[in-house]
């Protein structure tokens, strides 16, 4: 099986966030196996491409702690790749079945996905005890505390400032703790902003074994309709989010409301590597 290394959401090579891909030779091997290869890997996230035609594909998606239904920045880097080599050609318009669903992504040079149809949930987030977890003097006074999914439900926890998002220091055992209480992957941290982007960003899933995320297509997707829902942004509207400051990893995730409520969201990728597995499937 021929893997490839893939910065997904990035603009050159070693920004954006990386993702293992996997291409299979056949069926899907165990999940166990899996599971060890994603492990093996250490990436947030490792996709698992089974082939069905020209532009139908099978893709699971695991962390190194366990699968995940949907995960966006390695979908962008599993179709980007596909697409910069050769497998895919540009313009196609693909269908990915994916544990959230079946979704549509189109190849080209900017990648971009629909997302799962969004959601508001009605989990109920204890504000002061998130603030308490996420080491943060308090929340945004005009914005909500909302979990919302575009396939894997976030908390989207609004912040007053740049400097407040980037003062963060999330207790990561509470902080994963609370995300299994609440069903949901993390916290979606976000301070809206005036320089060119619709926000800056920061996400945080120790539940999956990912203390911080440099790219995260699900939960911009999900801070897109959550910004749509509480009148920042009208419908259609085009978003631009930047992640991954605190990591040194900048990020560019785009997303696209459509008219229908829909949530596109893409970006660029940069191929990093590429090799073969030499261990076999059980």
């Amino acid at each position: 099986m021929k893997y490839y290394i893939v910065d997904a959401f990035a603009q050159q090579p070693f920004g954006g966030n990386p993702a293992g891909v996997v291409l299979l030779d056949g069926d899907f091997p165990s999940s166990k196996f899996m599971q060890q290869v994603a492990a093996e890997f250490r990436y947030s996230e490792t996709a698992f491409v089974k082939r069905h035609s020209d532009n139908e594909f099978t893709v699971r998606y695991f962390t190194p702690c366990g699968e995940v239904d949907l995960c966006g920045h390695a979908t962008i880097a599993t179709f980007g790749m596909m697409g910069a080599e050769g497998m895919v050609a540009a313009g196609t318009l693909c269908l990915n079945h994916t544990l959230a669903g079946d979704l549509s992504v189109k190849v080209g040079e900017t990648v971009m996905m629909e997302m799962a149809t969004p959601r508001v949930l009605p989990a109920k987030v204890d504000v002061e005890r998130l603030q308490r977890i996420m080491g943060a003097k308090r929340v945004c006074d005009n914005l909500p505390v909302m979990v919302v999914s575009t396939g894997l439900p976030d908390i989207m926890m609004p912040l007053a400032s740049l400097d407040q998002l980037n003062a963060l220091t999330p207790d990561m055992d509470a902080l994963a703790q609370l995300s299994k209480e609440l069903g949901v992957t993390g916290v979606h941290a976000f301070a809206l902003s005036d320089d060119g982007y619709t926000a800056h960003v920061r996400n945080f899933g120790p539940l999956y074994g990912i203390p911080e995320e440099s790219a995260t297509g699900t939960a911009n997707a999900a801070l897109t309709h959550y910004l749509h829902h509480n009148g920042i942004i009208s419908s259609p509207s085009q978003c631009q989010f930047l992640q991954g400051e605190a990591m040194q990893r900048p990020s560019v995730v785009a997303t696209s409301l459509m008219p229908d409520g829909t949530v596109w969201v893409g970006g660029k990728v940069q191929i990093i590597a590429s090799g073969v597995l030499r261990v076999d499937k059980d």
